[in-house]
């Protein structure tokens, strides 16, 4: 259906407030966009963070009266405009446009409703459903590359935030013994699962919701693609995980955190030269 976006520009002091009023005025969804597309990381708990400049953005049915809303929002009082939305299967939108994508030397990911491009190659057939993990963010991207770097013949590998299970199976693809998944979302559990299914790896894959990690677990290689706030918070948990000698990989860091990152890590870990993609950045090291 065809639908009608109300756009506010106004101040973090103000956004709460209008959101508030925009929600009862009918809308169907109210979101947040900074101004000057600039990121917000990492909210705190019950936070909602905004920027200096915000616009908040209102999504109402294509047949609500624009002159009632006005009236009701007062938006004379506002820097604001109406914008008609273009009618849109998404979710077909999203599809048409998840390619084939190549990591390293060996390693394709293929959404599974396309033909892979090298039938020889490492392949992992991928639908993230509502799990985060495609490999089209740097972040994924970045740990993907340095999986296929290694010789994970015969290893155990944790993937600590598994998401879409995205890193566990290319692990497994690659040449891991058994990987286990590690996730706070119930919902990336299923997704790592139905993906592990969809790949025929799914008797290597072991999952587990955080609160239930099993006692003395440790892996060959562990990978964790958080953000940095839970990476530094987590340190003495991710770090237990890593058998002595084994390789630890993060990423989920914005390249300005990875001096406070690389820091929680180093006592235990030899760690390589920061790897930097866009913004974001990779840390790896090998554990003393």
């Amino acid at each position: 259906m065809p639908w009608i976006q109300l756009r506010i520009n106004t101040t973090n002091d103000l956004a709460e407030r209008i959101s508030e009023q925009i929600e009862e005025s009918g809308a169907v969804s109210v979101t947040f966009q900074d101004t000057f597309d600039t990121p917000v990381f990492e909210p705190l708990p019950g936070e909602t963070k905004l920027w200096g400049n915000t616009d908040v953005i209102g999504l109402y049915d294509a047949q609500t009266d624009i002159n009632q809303l006005k009236t009701l929002l007062n938006l004379d009082q506002y820097s604001y405009k109406f914008e008609q939305l273009e009618d849109k299967d998404w979710e077909r939108e999203w599809m048409d446009n998840f390619h084939p994508m190549q990591f390293g030397k060996r390693l394709w990911i293929c959404p599974s409703w396309r033909e892979v491009p090298d039938p020889n190659a490492v392949n992992v057939m991928l639908d993230p459903g509502l799990a985060f993990g495609t490999g089209t963010h740097p972040t994924t991207a970045l740990c993907l590359t340095w999986l296929d770097s290694l010789d994970l013949t015969n290893k155990i590998v944790i993937d600590y935030g598994c998401g879409s299970g995205i890193l566990a199976i290319a692990a497994l693809k690659l040449g891991a013994k058994q990987v286990i998944g590690i996730d706070i979302d119930p919902q990336a559990i299923q997704a790592s699962r139905d993906n592990a299914e969809r790949n025929n790896v799914s008797e290597k894959l072991a999952l587990y919701l955080s609160k239930d990690i099993p006692d003395n677990l440790q892996a060959d290689v562990v990978v964790a693609n958080i953000l940095a706030g839970p990476l530094k918070e987590l340190e003495p948990q991710i770090s237990k995980l890593v058998k002595p000698q084994g390789y630890l990989g993060l990423s989920g860091i914005l390249a300005t955190q990875s001096a406070t990152v690389c820091n929680a890590y180093q006592p235990h870990f030899d760690l390589d030269p920061v790897i930097e993609q866009q913004e974001w950045c990779r840390i790896t090291g090998k554990k003393n």
